[in-house]
């Protein structure tokens, strides 16, 4: 009898993977407590000496006590085997169920020698049967096997011998009271696994949204610059397109950096854009320069939400002019374009929301005092 290790769920779980949501990697190694789990079976194989002395005392000999002492050594090589095999494969082995009737057997021989002291050994059924089984599969098969056991008990007259009932009975509560629980813990490993996925999921897609959206917004008005420029001021329109350039492979860069985890976005950098950018849409900027004024605890912060709070302005506002106020723990982005919208809510801001509160923070919209759209982020 042992306490059944990462037993299988009721479903069993996708290919490729183990029970515990990890992926069978033959690089790596099983952990020490799968690889030696079946050590744990071995100390409860002494309570096989019962049925043991019984047929020592009995009066068999010869070959009538040799083939039952025959059959219990099988049957502890098999349990100790079994257990071997489902700790390797996590009890998904086809051969627990082969494996549990070989075990069943082997307890005729001696049951036919000692009678209802065998019944000793069906609690090694019952707990091999939790630990090898689907859990409902197992209740079944032990709810049948003690059914079975008080039948015989009262058709051989033996109710002196109910401990039995108790013993089996009560080792098979207790194993599959672990069995129920590890399943549970399998389970909520797994919808841990689920939710650290999602939300590293949502923070690539809103890293890249933040990044190729104020990027390509700036590109657009650049480009549009550019077009306005070429038949009057060639020079200056090559610049803007050298700018462009520019700016899609840092973009480019900052995109694949994205991805991988590593980007940072710099306040001082993103206040120096937000200028460039207000200028080229030909909206009047008043963008402090140093950032030093921020406590440095909400500076990435602070520029993931004025690069976002840029790209809105520049792309829906239809602002003339756009001011930024940079506190110790505060940012305004105030406009004076046409107000706050469903659309620049549903947009970017959405992304910047969630940076603010994961951080602490509260990031509202709302109306200008005097028309336009204004942005606050304080903690």
């Amino acid at each position: 009898m042992t306490k059944p290790s990462q037993a299988p769920t009721t479903d069993p779980p996708e290919p490729g993977t183990r029970p515990d949501g990890a992926t069978d990697d033959p690089a790596l190694p099983p952990a020490p407590w799968l690889r030696f789990s079946w050590l744990l079976a071995t100390p409860w194989l002494a309570f096989l000496a019962f049925p043991v002395a019984g047929i020592l005392q009995s009066p068999l000999s010869g070959a009538a006590a040799a083939i039952p002492l025959t059959a219990i050594a099988a049957f502890a090589g098999v349990y100790v085997y079994a257990f071997i095999v489902n700790a390797r494969t996590l009890g998904q082995d086809a051969r627990g169920a082969t494996l549990l009737g070989v075990l069943g057997l082997l307890t005729a021989p001696v049951f036919v020698a000692v009678g209802v002291d065998a019944f000793g050994m069906f609690t090694f059924l019952a707990t091999y049967a939790i630990f090898s089984q689907p859990l409902r599969r197992a209740v079944r098969f032990v709810l049948i096997l003690i059914v079975a056991m008080a039948v015989v008990l009262i058709l051989t007259d033996h109710l002196d011998r109910w401990f039995y009932l108790l013993i089996t009975g009560g080792t098979a509560a207790f194993v599959g009271m672990i069995r129920w629980i590890d399943d549970r813990q399998q389970q909520r490993d797994v919808l841990e696994n689920q939710l650290v996925i999602t939300a590293e999921r949502e923070r690539v897609a809103r890293d890249v949204h933040d990044v190729l959206g104020h990027s390509l917004t700036v590109v657009t008005v650049k480009a549009e610059l550019a077009e306005r420029l070429v038949d009057v001021d060639p020079g200056a329109a090559k610049a803007e397109i050298a700018a462009i350039r520019s700016l899609t492979r840092e973009a480019l860069s900052e995109v694949r950096a994205t991805v991988s985890g590593l980007r940072v976005a710099r306040l001082a950098d993103e206040l120096e854009s937000a200028r460039t950018a207000l200028t080229d849409a030909g909206i009047d900027a008043d963008v402090p320069a140093d950032p030093a004024v921020v406590d440095p605890r909400h500076r990435i912060v602070v520029a993931w939400v004025l690069r976002e709070a840029i790209t809105n302005v520049v792309r829906h506002s239809g602002a003339g002019r756009c001011e930024v106020s940079l506190g110790s723990s505060s940012l305004v982005v105030a406009d004076d374009g046409v107000g706050p919208g469903g659309a620049a809510e549903a947009g970017g801001l959405r992304g910047a929301r969630e940076r603010a509160d994961a951080a602490g923070g509260t990031l509202t919209v709302r109306p200008g005092e005097t028309g336009g759209t204004r942005v606050e982020v304080h903690w």
